[in-house]
């Protein structure tokens, strides 16, 4: 399983970035998807999640801001980041999992793609 982050890069404030999040050698409707980030010297946290069956969850501090969606036709899963905050500044990390139980956990995902990284300029 091979997992490509993209889409990071420099914003200022209020603007808005589009991560994506392709795979090689799977479909991503047949598993659950996460977005988490991590900044220097914070812990990994919880950023999105979408279900296999399209269900979606969001970390309390990014809802209504930012929005996961799966294209299974190019078999990518997107993370749209609008409003975005100079706290949203982190490595931006995609992963996979066959379970639903915890999605909020980084430890129910046992595939890890590169991540890319997000500045938001004040």
């Amino acid at each position: 399983v091979q997992l490509q982050a993209s889409g990071g890069g420099l914003v200022q404030a209020g603007g808005s970035l589009r991560l994506s999040c392709a795979a090689s050698g799977l479909t991503f409707s047949s598993y659950a998807t996460g977005w988490f980030r991590q900044a220097p010297g914070k812990e990994r946290e919880f950023v999105a999640a979408i279900s296999r069956g399209g269900r979606t969850i969001y970390a309390d501090s990014v809802k209504g801001r930012f929005t996961i969606s799966r294209d299974s036709a190019k078999n990518t899963v997107y993370l749209q980041m609008n409003s975005l905050k100079p706290e949203d500044t982190a490595v931006y990390y995609c992963a996979l999992s066959t379970a639903w139980g915890t999605p909020f956990l980084p430890r129910s995902y046992p595939y890890w793609g590169q991540g890319t990284q997000v500045t938001v300029s004040s």
